[in-house]
This record gives C-alpha cells, sequence and structure tokens, in this order.
C-alpha cells in the first residue's frame, strides 16, 4: 500500500518531516554516507523502514539484525528491486540480540558508529499473561540494555532506540515497559550518547489492526474496529524519518515526537475502517454480533459491500487519547517543524532501577512470578502508572 492511499485513508494528504527535510536531508544524507551503521530489530515495520532509508543514502556499511528470517529476506529483496546495489557492506544477520551469540557478532565487526535499535513487543495484548509479559520485559527493557552495554563496550559513540507514545502516562504494561526502557537509557547516557522517538501508530504495520483488515479481506472474513477509540496514526515512512532525525540529530537524551497540527490529527478505528473499503469499492454494512458479521461475508461480498462489526472497547490498557510528552517533560518546540524534542535531564532514580532489575531476577530464578506481582513492580518503579485492568483482552476479540 502506497504512502499517498495510506495518507488518504487517515484523512490526511500532506506527509510529515518535508519541511524538515528539505532543511536538513542534504546534512542527512552525507551523515548517514559517512557511517557505519547496525540496525537491530530491522526487519519489522518501522525497522525496516529505516533500513529502506537508509539504503537508499549509501552508508559506508549498513548491517541489518533480525529474528525473524523471513522477513529479512523480504528486506533483501525489497531494496535490490528498489533501489539495486550500493558500494558500502550491506548485510543481513539472523540473530537474537539477547544471546551470547550477539556478544560474539559485535565483538568480530568493526566499530559501528550508531546502533539503533527497534526490537520490541509492542502489541497491548502481550501483557495478557505472566509468561508473555516476561518477554516483553526482557525484550523490551533488558534486551534494549544488553544491546546498549555491547555498544558502549565496542567503542560505539550513539545508540538509538524506538520508544512509543504510549510510554507517556502510561495505562498499560507495554507502555509502561518502554517508559522503564526510558529511565535505562538515560542511565546509560552517562556511558553512551543515547536518543529515541516516540511516535503513533504506524497505520497498516506488521500485526496492527488495520494490517489484519489486509488479511480479513483475502480470507474474505468480516471486518472488526472499535468505534470510541480514537489515535494519532503516521505512515512507514513518517516513522523511519522520525526516528532518522532523532538518530543523526538528536542531543543526548533527545526523545523525538511528531507535533500535534492540522496535519496530525486523531481518527477512530471504525471510521478508518469505513475509509479502507471505500477505498477498495466496498461499502461497509455495520452488524450487531460478530456471529451476524461472519455469517454474511458469502452474500454481501459479491454485491460489493463487507460486513463490519464495530463495537465499543473493553479491553485491558486501552487509553482513551494519546499523547506523547508528559507536563512535567521540558520540551524543545523550536528546533524542528514537524518535531518535538523532549530534553531529558540527567537524573534518575538508581534505588529503583536497581530494585527492578533484583526483584525480576528473583522471579526468573524462582521459576514463577505472577501478572499483579509484576503490575505492582512497575507501580513502585513508575510514579505514573496507573495500570487500565479490566480483566478482558485482545485476544477475546475478532
Amino acid at each position: 500500500m502506497t504512502e499517498d492511499v495510506i495518507l488518504k485513508l487517515i484523512g490526511r494528504t500532506e506527509p510529515l518531516f518535508s519541511e524538515d527535510l528539505a532543511r536538513v536531508g542534504d546534512e542527512l544524507a552525507q551523515r548517514i554516507r559517512d557511517s557505519r551503521l547496525l540496525v537491530i530489530g530491522g526487519a519489522g515495520s518501522i525497522g525496516g523502514a529505516v533500513v529502506k532509508e537508509l539504503f537508499q543514502r549509501s552508508p559506508k556499511a549498513l548491517h541489518v539484525i533480525d529474528i525473524n528470517e523471513n522477513n529479512l529476506t523480504e528486506i533483501v529483496r525489497d531494496v535490490r528491486s528498489s533501489y539495486g546495489y550500493i558500494e558500502g557492506d550491506f548485510r543481513t544477520f539472523c540473530l537474537d540480540c539477547h544471546t551470547d551469540l550477539f556478544d560474539a557478532f559485535i565483538k568480530a565487526q568493526d566499530r559501528y558508529d550508531i546502533v539503533l535499535n527497534f526490537s520490541a513487543l509492542k502489541h497491548v495484548r502481550s501483557e495478557k499473561d505472566p509468561f508473555t509479559l516476561m518477554r516483553m520485559i526482557d525484550v523490551n527493557i533488558f534486551g534494549t540494555q544488553r544491546t546498549i552495554d555491547a555498544a558502549a563496550a565496542s567503542g560505539c559513540p550513539r545508540y538509538f532506540c524506538v520508544s512509543t507514545d504510549k510510554a507517556s502516562n502510561p495505562v498499560n504494561m507495554m507502555g509502561a515497559s518502554k517508559r522503564i526502557m526510558e529511565m535505562f537509557l538515560t542511565r546509560a547516557s552517562k556511558q553512551i550518547e543515547v536518543s529515541s522517538a516516540r511516535f503513533a501508530n504506524v497505520a497498516f504495520s506488521d500485526g496492527s489492526l488495520p494490517f489484519g483488515w489486509l488479511r480479513r479481506l483475502e480470507k474474505r472474513q468480516p471486518l472488526a474496529a472499535p468505534n470510541d477509540v480514537r489515535r494519532y496514526f503516521v505512515t512507514d515512512r513518517e516513522g523511519a524519518m522520525l526516528c532518522l532525525l532523532s538518530t543523526f540529530f538528536g542531543h543526548n537524551r533527545d526523545l523525538f515526537f511528531p507535533k500535534l497540527s492540522e496535519k496530525l490529527h486523531l481518527i477512530t478505528f471504525a471510521d478508518m475502517a469505513r475509509r479502507f473499503l471505500a477505498d477498495l469499492g466496498y461499502e461497509p454494512v455495520e452488524c450487531e454480533t460478530e456471529d451476524d458479521a461472519r455469517a454474511k461475508v458469502a452474500e454481501l461480498a459479491p454485491q460489493k459491500k463487507w460486513p463490519c462489526y464495530f463495537f465499543t472497547s473493553d479491553t485491558t490498557g486501552e487509553k482513551d487519547f494519546e499523547e506523547f510528552y508528559t507536563d512535567e517533560e521540558q520540551v524543545d518546540w523550536d528546533r524542528f517543524i514537524d518535531a518535538g524534542v523532549v530534553q531529558n535531564e540527567v537524573n534518575w532514580d538508581e534505588t529503583k532501577l536497581t530494585r527492578f532489575v533484583e526483584q525480576i531476577r528473583a522471579m526468573r530464578q524462582a521459576g514463577q512470578w505472577t501478572k499483579p506481582q509484576l503490575v505492582e513492580l512497575f507501580n513502585d518503579t513508575l510514579n505514573t502508572f496507573a495500570h487500565a485492568e479490566k480483566h478482558r483482552y485482545l485476544d477475546e476479540r475478532m
């Protein structure tokens, strides 16, 4: 799906960061050309979009790590088919950055100028059980720390890690895990320059609800969406450009986010689903129940109509609105046209971070833990965490 089509579906005509790129695009290209880069989690939606932007600007080296070998293969095919070849060293590696294989890999490479980390568990549904939740903590927090330590030990001077808008005043464990990750990033800024980015939902990214609509049509299944949840959406390229601005122009501890403007506004998932169907030439038909929607596909599809089930959200971790910064954070509004920059201070609660690490380690060593224990630990670590537990999860929806 092209960027123009996605922009139309999310109610916009102009992409973000065009004016910023007109001003700093040449300098960005030069900085990329002069750099040896490692992208972790580079086969996901945003990581892959960043890889494509970097590849087009011909860095000295562009190495891409991911645990998904099929997506890595597609990244290679995609850049070869779109852009061909570059003089720099472009390679992909199917590795888990949480193992000793990653440590050996880093030691075997020439020093990187920047490590960019997009590895994350990003779904609110990841907190439905204590085991998936622990893996989310392992990936989002401890995996980040592991890769920061490896980068710093190798002499790499700069590290970028993607965050999320859900880290701002979090109501779900996923957002809270990213907020705790930001705290660890701040601590790591004493040993290596770090920057980050919080951005909105990436429209049609892998695993997202809009991405699921594409699969539902392929499989002749009804569409489902909440009609009361409003979100900001960006395209994968807009997300990539925000990350690159933070990576190459951010100061130590800077956290970039997209400014709210006429270019970026809230839209409900249900309205987006209606636009999606209309763009494909289908009339949405709203159904009263899931069963009703499932039963009507065969009848309605030949009439260029599609059954939809729109519902009021009642699942754990859903926030009524999205925000990119808190009242307590210092924001630079003037550096870029479409991006604001949170300027984090050099402070963190070492006692809380140490206790967090020790308690997670104790749970893992004991081989047992519960979700309430983890929620309590998150509450102890974050003053701003307000967990919205409703005892119903996204896996209980279509």
